[in-house]
């Protein structure tokens, strides 16, 4: 989930029938027992029910450029694929698909194991194990409880993931261009208009720069095969440090959005931590994954990535204001300010290094 996820706030679309029905107790008898309440949280691709010691998510049917939810077959595909990535740093945690049916003029939750009865499916959710909400990497960072041994565990975790990932088939100009295109993203929604965002100019102008200047690392961290199927949006909200550590929520919707050096998931993960006010965990988390898998980047280009994930962390944050109804819009503006200053000091580093062309 996104920083812009916020509870359920009411806003139904035009067939509320299925969310009232997802949001009562009585929908989760089968699954969950007895629950008193059930909390609904709304993101911008999905709805989440909590119920219990459970968790269901059901996609929206939405179309994006980068997604496609709009069909119950897309939906479908969609939650399996979820199944499927997510097994790889959650064992345990996805425990399988239930399906929406109308039967007998209402609706019911069906465990895929019980297919095919005589109703009718509507929709897929998304089963999962709850996990411990005070056991999560953010609400750890925020009350100051992680442990170097967490980290460790952690470490572990990613590096052993990495190694057993495969290659992605990015050839290495696809993997340069990915870059630039997603620069340019950037430099449209930090330039709007309407943010007057001070500093954005610089910022981009200095990344568009160092990605020019640094291009032959990029394109030579794809030639030697170290851009890997990863998880695709590594943030300490989807890290739960409990033994072992698990991390949910792989990115499922877009193949292409995963097909990543793992140095630079690592350095997103890295910058998260510190803007969250842990700046102590990227070290001892670079060098044991570092010393793990025994492919890091030079340093250039680990700054470089801290760099372009900034920014598109900064982007993020002020697209929230071209929303509608922006939720808590008073936010977006001052952290996507945080994301630039935290670029534009990596940048510095960056501009430090040895050109490619002379190390």
């Amino acid at each position: 989930m996104s920083p812009a996820d916020a509870a359920f706030d009411g806003t139904c679309p035009a067939d509320t029938a299925p969310l009232q029905f997802l949001q009562s107790p009585a929908a989760h008898l089968g699954h969950a027992g007895a629950v008193q309440a059930v909390e609904t949280i709304e993101t911008h691709m999905s709805w989440v029910f909590l119920a219990g010691e459970h968790v269901l998510k059901m996609k929206k049917p939405v179309r994006y450029p980068f997604l496609d939810f709009s069909t119950l077959a897309a939906r479908e595909f969609d939650c399996r694929e979820e199944l499927r990535l997510n097994a790889r740093l959650a064992p345990g945690v996805y425990l399988g698909l239930m399906a929406l049916q109308e039967r007998g003029g209402g609706l019911a939750l069906v465990p895929e194991a019980q297919l095919p009865t005589a109703g009718r499916t509507v929709d897929w959710l998304v089963l999962m194990r709850r996990l411990p909400a005070g056991r999560m990497l953010d609400h750890l960072i925020a009350a100051s409880l992680v442990t170097p041994g967490e980290i460790d565990a952690l470490a572990r975790v990613l590096a052993d993931f990495y190694r057993r990932a495969p290659a992605a088939r990015v050839t290495p100009p696809e993997h340069l261009a990915r870059f630039q295109r997603e620069q340019a993203v950037n430099r449209e929604v930090l330039l709007h208009p309407a943010f007057g965002l001070p500093g954005a100019a610089a910022a981009l102008d200095a990344l568009d720069a160092a990605l020019a200047r640094h291009a032959p690392l990029l394109l030579a961290r794809a030639a030697g095969g170290h851009v890997v199927d990863g998880h695709g949006d590594l943030r300490p909200e989807h890290v739960c440090l409990q033994q072992p550590p698990v991390v949910i929520d792989a990115l499922e919707f877009n193949a292409a959005l995963r097909a990543v050096d793992p140095f630079d998931e690592l350095a997103f993960l890295v910058l998260e931590c510190e803007i969250a006010g842990a700046s102590w965990i990227g070290p001892r988390l670079l060098a044991s994954c570092a010393a793990a898998l025994r492919s890091a980047p030079p340093a250039a280009l680990l700054q470089l990535y801290t760099a372009y994930r900034a920014q598109l962390r900064a982007r993020l944050a002020l697209a929230h204001l071209l929303e509608p109804q922006p939720r808590t819009p008073l936010k977006w503006a001052p952290l996507a300010e945080r994301y630039l200053q935290r670029s534009l000091a990596a940048l510095e580093r960056v501009s430090r290094a040895i050109p490619p062309n002379q190390a």
